[in-house]
């Protein structure tokens, strides 16, 4: 049987970490996928549970010389950044008079005090250090760790023999070296918290309590203790807690936590609400119809978290440059050490600054978390305006789209039948609403319902109709004061022989314009007809204006027929309209644009457009507050507003511009570094590149990835 698990993993220290975690659980028999995020510190696990278990997944893990918990155990970020944290203080109060000493001041027996000062910053702040190395060579694997250990020991060890034996000693390289890392990582690990923001904010959004109604009375239990078909009282200024129905009372709610629309929407008996949203100003009774994982807020943190843990394919390439990095770096090390002492005929601590240098200087930490933090951020500021996106190889795809492909029926227009046209042949047009309503009153018909809307949107009173009959296909017959009220179609009047020339020419307009007709008949004599249409949505039409103007070919796609499809594309300025396609064979449509060269995005309701959707190159699901298309599309609109297609491009286009950057500084970095601690710049400009200044630069390097990708923070949609 075939699972999917998530493990936080605590004790990572770089990617080459995460890499090496992730080669090992890939070799166990019955594991099909394994990714491990060093951003997230989490693992992600697919496996056979017929072959392999959890519990032989976390002891390979364990044996590593990492922890792995289930994310019901407590997380070990925090735990990581309290040790961290003390390391630091303790490297840093013992590290100044290391430096002080060493370079500022003489005092008697310096050495040895040395000694004394730097030995617990060797093997107490550095303990993280050993442990790393030596479950990497145990496990025959090289890491970050091992380079910081050779390093530091080579200097601290060669310091002992000076010490003893005369020389210079190399104290304050260890010293300041493994103090200015651990520090670096405790700011990293600071850093990468914050890029898992937008996952905190979802979950503060959830409501710790609920006010629910047991055995007739109220009483205010944990969330976690709330069932399905429990009755759900809130009051005003209080949080909606789980996801349900309105079963009494009359409020606005403000659901832009979940919607990112700020204007508040009413709600009534019968509708529905989103758990996390905040009820305004009445007091309202629900419904409980999803739970715990079930609400719309739970699927929304799911999919972030999941999208978070993915990998990018540029990051591919980056964890392939990081796997032979270390290796390459340490073939360096011992190079120019062999270089400069044998060969060039350097001393001994010339030529050991040197390697101490390559060697600390070279961590390819930025390479590794270039990407996943760029990532991370970007996947988080989507889920603040809306726009979930499955994991990052979508992010990174999504602005390279030429062709978009919008569903027509709920995508584009609003799914549901609206009255457009009211025309009187006696200029009353009130009189005419009112005589289609008494017809409709009963009817269950869409068009029927859409007349009923209007009248009451106007506030008609509608009479009872007398002798109510629905003739299938072509409308309805009744009566009013005691005269014949006829509501429906030609058919319908040419069955009752009512003349319909003179009605004749405006009624071809209207339905030129893709629109049904509704003819109203009263004692026989047609008194005016009725325009019906499935109306565009609010910013239908800017999205495909701002669509066009980026250079995208936007075409439209729906089971309707040629006549009404062509009527809305021209309004909405719509060149190339693919009509009466069935939905199976949608997902063809979208194939063939792709054997045509055309990169292909799919906008549909994540339902009926399902298979188009996954045929296409990105497939964008309309999604609702309540119903989340979670398992359809790889970018989910929560807001369905259809100009957030742009602001999945533009975001996408933002954060592989920010990967980028990362990449570039980070292989800079190295390209340029590494030469300078070998020396390369002391035969002509005499700068040597010293210990303690490569663990700066190292971090600096870190740091700056990081913060780069925090900028990102800053988006927002042109």
């Amino acid at each position: 049987m075939e699972k999917k698990s998530t493990l936080n993993i605590g004790g990572m220290h770089c990617v080459s970490c995460a890499l090496n975690i992730e080669k090992v659980i890939k070799k166990m028999n019955g594991i099909k996928d394994a990714i491990v995020n060093f951003s997230t510190e989490e693992a992600t696990i697919e496996y056979d549970s017929k072959l392999v278990g959890i519990k032989d997944i976390k002891k390979v893990i364990s044996d590593l010389g990492y922890k792995a918990l289930e994310p019901d155990e407590l997380n070990e970020h925090d735990k990581e950044i309290k040790k961290l944290k003390l390391f630091s203080l303790i490297g840093i109060i013992l590290t100044v008079p290391v430096v002080v000493i060493s370079m500022l001041i003489e005092i008697p027996n310096e050495n040895y005090v040395l000694l004394l000062l730097t030995t617990p910053i060797q093997f107490g702040v550095g303990y993280h250090f050993y442990k790393g190395s030596w479950n990497s060579l145990k496990n025959k694997y090289i890491n970050m760790d091992l380079l910081v250990v050779l390093g530091t020991s080579l200097a601290y060890f060669y310091s002992i023999y000076t010490t003893f034996f005369g020389g210079i000693t190399f104290y304050e390289a260890s010293a300041t070296v493994i103090t200015t890392i651990t520090i670096g990582r405790l700011m990293e690990n600071i850093s990468r918290g914050k890029t898992s923001e937008a996952i905190k904010k979802l979950i503060k959004l959830q409501a710790k309590t609920a006010r629910i109604i047991r055995d007739g009375k109220e009483v205010e239990i944990p969330i976690e203790h709330v069932k399905k078909e429990d009755i759900v009282i809130v009051k005003p200024g209080e949080k909606i807690p789980v996801d349900g129905i309105v079963v009494d009372g009359y409020s606005s709610v403000d659901e832009s936590m979940i919607t990112g629309e700020s204007m508040p929407v009413e709600k009534k008996k019968g509708d529905e609400v989103i758990g996390a949203t905040m009820n305004k100003n009445g007091m309202l009774k629900i419904k409980a119809t999803k739970i715990g994982t079930e609400t719309a807020l739970a699927q929304i943190i799911k999919l972030v978290k999941e999208a978070q843990q993915s990998k990018a394919p540029i990051q591919r390439i980056a964890d392939v440059v990081v796997s032979y990095f270390v290796p390459v770096v340490m073939i360096i090390a011992v190079s120019s050490l062999l270089i400069w002492y044998f060969v060039i005929g350097q001393p001994f601590f010339f030529a050991l600054t040197i390697t101490v240098s390559i060697l600390v200087v070279a961590c390819p930490c930025a390479m590794g978390i270039a990407t996943p933090t760029a990532v991370m951020v970007g996947l988080g500021k989507g889920a603040e305006n809306g726009i979930l996106i499955r994991n990052g190889e979508y992010l990174e795809r999504v602005h390279k789209l030429n062709t978009i492909v919008f569903d027509k029926t709920g995508t584009l227009t609003k799914g549901e039948p609206e009255v457009t046209d009211i025309i009187p042949f006696n200029n009353d047009r009130k009189k005419l609403l009112m005589l289609a309503a008494i017809a409709e009153k009963n009817s269950e018909h869409p068009l029927g319902e859409a007349i009923i809307k209007k009248a009451l949107e106007e506030k008609i009173k509608i009479p009872e109709p007398k002798h109510f009959q629905t003739i299938p296909g072509k409308g309805i017959v009744t009566t009013y004061l005691g005269r014949r009220l006829l509501v429906g179609n030609k058919k319908l009047l040419k069955d009752y022989g009512v003349e319909t020339e003179y009605a004749e020419e405006k009624m071809k307009t209207l339905e030129e314009d893709g629109k049904t007709v509704v003819i109203i008949t009263f004692n026989d004599k047609i008194v005016g007809i009725i325009g019906i249409a499935d109306t565009l949505k609010e910013n239908s039409v800017k999205a495909v204006e701002e669509l066009k103007g980026m250079g995208l070919e936007i075409m439209m796609i729906t089971g309707d027929n040629e006549r009404t499809a062509n009527a809305i594309a021209r309004k909405l300025k719509i060149d190339k309209t693919l009509a009466e396609v069935l939905p199976q064979e949608k997902a063809d449509k979208i194939k063939e644009l792709q054997e045509a060269g055309r990169f292909v995005g799919m906008v549909g309701d994540g339902i009926n457009d399902a298979p188009a959707l996954a045929q296409a190159d990105i497939g964008i699901a309309i999604g609702s507050g309540t119903d989340v298309a979670i398992e359809t599309g790889d970018i989910v609109l929560i807001k369905e507003d259809l100009r957030d297609v742009i602001t999945a491009m533009q975001l996408s286009k933002k954060t592989l511009s920010k990967i980028k950057q990362n990449l570039f500084w980070a292989f800079f970095y190295n390209t340029a570094m590494i030469p300078i601690a070998a020396g390369i710049l002391y035969p002509t400009f005499n700068i040597l590149l010293p210990p303690w200044a490569a663990g700066v630069a190292m971090v600096f390097s870190d740091i700056s990835v990081v913060g780069n990708s925090l900028l990102l923070k800053r988006f927002k949609p042109f």
